[in-house]
C-alpha cells in the first residue's frame, strides 16, 4: 500500500481506472468493514456476510471505469452492497447464527452474567429474524439508518430514490418491526 494510505478516494478510483490493481486494494482496505457489516445486517451470519461483501468488490472492481464521482465511493458501495444483498435469493430464508452453548456469548459488560448474555443475544436473534421478514426496501432503509447511522439524504442517493421516500420506508418499517416483534 505505501504511500496510498495518504490518497483520497477519488484518486484511488482514478488510479484503478487507469490500471492499478493496488489502487483499489487500497478502497478495498478502507472500505471492507462497513460493507462487511452492511451484508451481515441484512444476512445474519458471517460466511454468507463475508461471501455478499467479496461480491460486492467483485461487481465494484468490473464497474468502476463507469464511476463518475457523482458520490462518495463509499456510497457507491452500499448501493452494490445494498442491491447485492437484495437481489440474493437466499435473502428469503436467511441462515442467522445461533448459539450452540452459552458460552459462545461473550459478555458486553464487565460482570453480565452468561444467561443475561445469553438473554441479549436471544433478542437480538429475534430482532434480525424479523428485519429479514420486512420487504426489501423497507429492510434497506431500517439497516442503513439504524445500523449505518447514515442520514436519509444519503440512504436515498443508494437506494436511487427520494429522501421523503426513505423516511416513509423507515417508518413503515419500525412500524413493521414492531408487529413482527409482538406477534409471539
Amino acid at each position: 500500500m505505501g504511500g496510498d494510505d495518504s490518497v483520497d478516494d477519488a484518486e484511488l478510483v482514478r488510479r484503478t481506472q487507469e490500471g492499478s490493481r493496488g489502487a483499489f486494494d487500497v478502497i478495498v482496505g478502507r472500505h471492507q468493514r462497513n460493507v462487511y457489516q452492511l451484508c451481515y445486517r441484512f444476512v445474519g451470519n458471517h460466511e454468507d456476510a463475508a461471501d455478499l461483501a467479496q461480491d460486492v468488490f467483485v461487481r465494484a472492481y468490473r464497474a468502476i471505469h463507469g464511476f463518475k464521482g457523482q458520490s462518495a465511493v463509499g456510497t457507491w458501495l452500499y448501493r452494490i452492497g445494498v442491491n447485492v444483498c437484495l437481489n440474493r435469493k437466499a435473502l428469503k430464508t436467511p441462515r442467522f447464527e445461533t448459539l450452540s452453548k452459552v458460552d459462545a456469548v461473550e459478555p458486553v459488560a464487565a460482570g453480565e452474567h452468561a444467561d443475561a448474555a445469553l438473554v441479549r443475544e436471544e433478542r437480538a436473534a429475534r430482532v434480525r429474524a424479523a428485519i429479514a421478514r420486512l420487504p426489501p426496501k423497507q429492510r434497506a432503509a431500517l439497516i442503513l439508518r439504524t445500523y449505518r447511522d447514515l442520514p436519509h439524504e444519503e440512504i436515498a442517493r443508494i437506494l436511487g430514490s427520494s429522501a421523503g421516500a426513505v423516511k416513509t420506508n423507515f417508518f413503515h418499517a419500525l412500524a413493521n418491526l414492531k408487529k413482527l416483534l409482538t406477534e409471539r
